[in-house]
């Protein structure tokens, strides 16, 4: 239609605009390209600052709601164990509602990723940011206070829809602390800070750990000390909910220092095109050594903002610009949440199998079931979860994203050979293996966090431009935890043991699903090696806005190559290109 209108319309001008040529093209071309890229001395100020107070000030505020999301998401694990004495008389739960238990939190966190990303765009980081840890602390109290206490499905229903609106909150902070935390940060340490802040996880577990047995023991100790396998006492159904209740307090003394946060500089002066106010929000809070005096009054107008991108979200030119970036990000993250929520599954199925405690002790009080779950899940905090994510911390402005995503990938998948491979005629077999097994296993948790369970974290909040930063940040989680719901529920119906009598519903793998299970996750962590190396992008000691302009430089040079058509069909080209 275009070609036709545009050979239609020729015959009757008298003047035809005169042609440029080559030359002028070019610096054509060039004067958009310097006019996109014309500096805001607020942002090279923020890439140039100094490490300063406000910047470990934000690490806590934002690190808090990843704290609480490791808290909900990780309790849950003991808190199961007491439910099943409690409401199910120590039987094993149902694997679908076990399954469901898991999935709902973590649907919710998806759909949270999705929904809070977008409004982190389009409304501010800021306002979406406190509205998240609303809803993190109401609904971590509202577990607490699930309704019935004597009807297990009741009791299930509650505690299931107010985990989702949990996930909902945790979801949507994932997006806006890394997106927060990289336009606060300057260029030479911004990995590490967005490192710093994801670290909080292992806090969150570990804590999450040790207030589950300190109830426990302060419970146990409270009704006498020597409680009876077959009594489950009263208290026990307060106890669990306390737990899940505690984990809302660190996120609810953050709230007030999360409102004081200004928006940060690069959505204001980017996304709002108010370079004033983002100058003079930068000046309230940090120390910044570039002279901006000239940003913050209106006497003296600033430079124009930088032109915004003339395409939307999932246009023909995004998927070109930053297509393959998305794609890399949200694959990397399905793979290694499949891997990281499926070790954590098979964590206490192992450990159990390789304790000390004999098989005798499995009608142990409501109590004690839990504490040894929490206990195990803090030695795996302290020994090998904690330390992988301040190694990623000190190492990632140094090594880079890349070679640690690859590193940790490629580790993680010789664990799982090796521990996979002679399982069934060496690991299973020998006695005086089991301590060396349980060190090797917790090597997976170690090179997960000091690997891609941190970079995938990280990647997604430097690569886009600031408009959908947090979008696409929403967009990549979304499908990590996707793959999360696929290992954990999956694996909870592929090692579903169904025997005679009462273990019909009993899930404990086998030697060889144990096996099968170590072999495909050992390939998964391969794929994940293959798809960081040949499609993701290294972002480390470059801005944000350098990141985003190296796509675009790389199009323009792309097009510049190409054949410039004249007349018709030039018109026509550029017509398609503006929309």
């Amino acid at each position: 239609i275009v070609f036709v209108l545009s050979s239609l319309s020729s015959p009757n001008k008298k003047k035809t605009p005169k042609k440029k040529n080559d030359k002028t093209k070019a610096l054509d071309s060039e004067s958009q390209i310097k006019k996109k890229k014309m500096p805001i001395k607020v942002l090279s100020s923020l890439d140039a600052a100094r490490i300063q107070w406000y910047h470990f000030k934000a690490i806590i505020v934002a690190g808090m709601g990843l704290f609480t999301d490791a808290y909900d998401l990780f309790c849950i694990a003991p808190v199961m164990k007491m439910i099943s004495h409690v409401y199910y008389h120590g039987d094993s739960i149902n694997t679908a509602v076990l399954s469901t238990s898991y999935a709902i939190a973590l649907l919710g966190t998806a759909t949270g990723q999705l929904v809070f990303g977008y409004l982190g765009d389009r409304v501010g980081r800021r306002r979406v940011y406190g509205l998240c840890l609303v809803i993190m602390v109401i609904s971590s109290f509202g577990c607490g206070f699930s309704v019935c206490t004597t009807r297990r499905s009741c009791v299930m229903v509650s505690l299931g829809f107010f985990r989702f609106i949990l996930g909902l909150g945790i979801g949507g902070d994932y997006p806006l602390s890394a997106t927060i935390m990289s336009e606060f940060a300057n260029k030479r340490t911004r990995g590490a800070f967005i490192a710093a802040v994801f670290s909080m996880q292992g806090l969150g577990i570990l804590v999450s750990s040790a207030v589950t047995m300190a109830v426990c023991v302060a419970f146990k100790r409270g009704g006498g000390g020597g409680l009876e396998e077959e009594v489950v006492p009263p208290e026990a159904d307060v106890a669990w909910r306390l737990i899940l209740m505690i984990g809302a307090l660190p996120a609810a003394l953050t709230f007030y220092w999360r409102m004081l946060m200004p928006e940060t500089a690069r959505y204001t002066a980017l996304v709002e095109n108010n370079i004033v106010q983002a100058a003079k929000d930068m000046e309230r809070v940090m120390s910044i050594t570039d002279d901006i005096s000239d940003e913050t009054t209106t006497e003296t107008p600033p430079p124009p903002p930088p032109l915004p991108p003339s395409y939307t979200l999932f246009s023909l030119r995004f998927l070109r610009l930053h297509g393959r970036d998305l794609f890399a990000a949200s694959v990397n993250w399905f793979l290694v949440d499949v891997v990281f929520y499926t070790s954590n599954l098979l964590l206490s199925q192992i450990f159990s199998h390789y304790s000390d405690i004999p098989s005798s002790s499995t009608a142990e009080n409501v109590y004690d079931a839990a504490f040894r779950v929490a206990e195990l899940g803090a030695i795996i905090a302290a020994c090998s979860t904690i330390p992988g994510y301040w190694f990623t911390v000190y190492f990632i402005d140094k090594i880079g994203r890349v070679k640690i995503q690859i590193m940790g990938f490629f580790f993680m998948a010789v664990v799982y050979l090796v521990a996979g491979i002679p399982y069934t005629w060496y690991w299973s077999k020998h006695e005086q293996t089991k301590k060396g097994f349980m060190v090797l296993y917790g090597l997976v948790f170690f090179f997960s966090n000091f690997g891609p369970n941190t970079t995938t974290f990280i990647i997604p909040a430097e690569l886009f431009p600031a408009r959908f930063r947090s979008t696409c940040h929403g967009i990549s989680g979304a499908a990590g935890k996707l793959g999360a719901i696929v290992g954990t529920v999956g694996f909870l119906w592929a090692t579903k043991k169904a025997d005679d009598g009462d273990d019909m519903n009993k899930v404990y793998p086998d030697v060889n699903r144990m096996r099968a299970a170590f072999l495909i996750l050992g390939g998964v962590c391969i794929a994940g090696i293959f798809v960081t190396y040949f499609f993701t992008k290294e972002t480390m000691g470059r801005s944000l806005e350098e990141n985003e302009h190296e796509q675009e430089r790389v199009n323009n040079d792309e097009s510049e190559d190409e054949p410039q058509n004249v007349g018709r069909q030039s018109s026509a080209s550029t017509l398609l290109q503006t929309q």
